[in-house]
C-alpha cells in the first residue's frame, strides 16, 4: 500500500521537488537537516507527528530551514508530497532490514553448546557473535547522528573533530615530519592564540584579524613594502526563495588576494556570466574552490547570505474604468 494519499502523480511531485530543492540540504545533512533515508535522523522528529513535519516544511524552522526550503513558488501540496517522499525513504530503509539476524542469538547457543564443552576457545568467541547482533537495531539514544565510526557520513567532511583541529606541522599531513626544519615551525594553536576567535573553519576570524592589525599579509614575496590593491566593492547576488541575498565583498578578499586569483579562471568579470549554485559550490567549484578548504566552510550560511530581502505586500490593482 502506497503512503502517498494522492496517488502516483502526488508521489512524482514530491520526488521532483525533493530532487530540485530539498536534496541540497537533506541529502548530506547540511546544517543538521535530517538525511534522506536515515531513520535515526528522522526518529526524533516523527514523535511530533506528520502534521508537525508539514508545518515545519511549509513555514520553516528557527534552526535555519527557510519556508518551503526556500522555494516559495512550490505549492503546499507539493511540499507535503516532498515530506512524504522523505518519510517513505525512511520506511523503506526500515522494511529492507531483514529480521533474520534477531533470531541468530537464540539459535547460536544451541549449535555452539557442544563445541563449547570440547573447546574453551569457542566458548570465549560465542559472546562476541551474540554481541554483534543487536547492532542491526536502530538506537537513536546511543548515536544521535545515526552513523557508525566507519560510516563516511558520520562527520561532515568540511569540519574536523576538535581534537584534530590545527595540528602541529609534523602531524598536519602537509609538512615532511622527517625534516628537522618542520619541528622548528610554530604550531598553529600557539600562533592563533592571540587572534580573534570565530566559530567556523579553523576558529580564527581572519577578516577581523586584518582589521585589528593583528596580522599583515605579505603582498609581494620579494618586496616587503609592496601594498595590496584593495577594491571596496560589494557584489550582491539575488537569491530565489526566502534565503537572504548573497553579498560578495571585494574588500575582504582583495586584502589577501590579487584579482588574477579569481578572474577569469573561476569567475568571469561580467554581469550574468557566472552560474553559481550550492550544488556547484559543494562540488568544489566557484566559491567552493576556497570555501570548505582554506576559507570558512559552507555550513556558515549567514556569512554569505547576509542581505535581508525586502518583502513588500502586493498592491491591489484598481478596477478598470470605462
Amino acid at each position: 500500500m502506497s503512503v502517498f494519499f494522492g496517488g502516483a502523480a502526488f508521489a512524482d511531485a514530491g520526488k521532483d521537488l525533493y530532487n530540485k530543492t530539498c536534496a541540497v540540504c537533506h541529502a548530506a545533512g547540511i546544517a543538521g537537516a535530517p538525511r534522506f533515508g536515515n531513520a535515526a535522523d528522522w526518529q526524533p522528529r516523527l514523535a511530533g507527528g506528520t502534521a508537525r513535519l508539514y508545518a515545519s516544511a511549509l513555514k520553516g524552522t528557527a534552526k535555519g530551514m527557510p519556508a518551503k526550503g526556500g522555494n516559495l513558488t512550490a505549492s503546499d501540496g507539493d511540499v507535503k508530497a516532498a515530506v512524504d517522499f522523505m518519510l517513505a525513504s525512511v520506511k523503506k530503509t526500515a522494511s529492507a532490514s531483514p529480521a533474520k539476524p534477531a533470531a541468530a542469538p537464540a539459535a547460536a547457543p544451541v549449535a555452539a553448546a557442544p563445541k563449547a564443552a570440547a573447546a574453551p576457545a569457542a566458548m570465549a568467541a560465542a559472546p562476541v557473535a551474540a554481541a554483534v547482533a543487536p547492532v542491526a537495531k536502530i538506537d537513536a539514544t546511543a548515536n544521535t547522528s545515526g552513523a557508525s565510526a566507519a560510516d563516511i557520513n558520520s562527520f561532515n567532511r568540511l569540519l574536523k573533530p576538535i581534537g584534530k583541529r590545527n595540528p602541529p606541522p609534523a602531524e598536519d599531513g602537509i609538512h615532511d615530519p622527517a625534516n628537522d626544519g618542520t619541528l622548528v615551525l610554530m604550531a598553529p594553536l600557539a600562533a592563533y592564540g592571540p587572534l580573534p576567535k570565530s566559530l567556523a573553519g579553523n576558529r580564527v576570524n581572519w577578516v577581523k584579524a586584518i582589521d585589528e592589525k593583528k596580522i599583515n599579509p605579505r603582498w609581494d614575496r620579494q618586496d616587503a613594502n609592496a601594498a595590496p590593491v584593495v577594491i571596496d566593492l560589494n557584489i550582491v547576488r539575488e537569491v530565489k526563495g526566502s534565503m537572504p541575498d548573497v553579498v560578495y565583498p571585494h574588500k575582504q578578499h582583495t586584502e589577501w588576494l590579487d584579482c588574477s586569483n579569481c578572474h577569469p579562471a573561476i569567475f568571469v568579470p561580467q554581469k550574468g556570466a557566472n552560474a553559481i549554485s550550492m550544488a556547484a559550490i559543494l562540488l568544489g567549484e566557484k566559491c567552493g574552490v576556497c570555501h570548505g578548504k582554506v576559507a570558512f566552510p559552507v555550513s556558515e550560511c549567514r556569512l554569505c547570505h547576509s542581505k535581508k530581502k525586502e518583502f513588500r505586500p502586493a498592491q491591489a490593482t484598481a478596477p478598470a474604468t470605462k
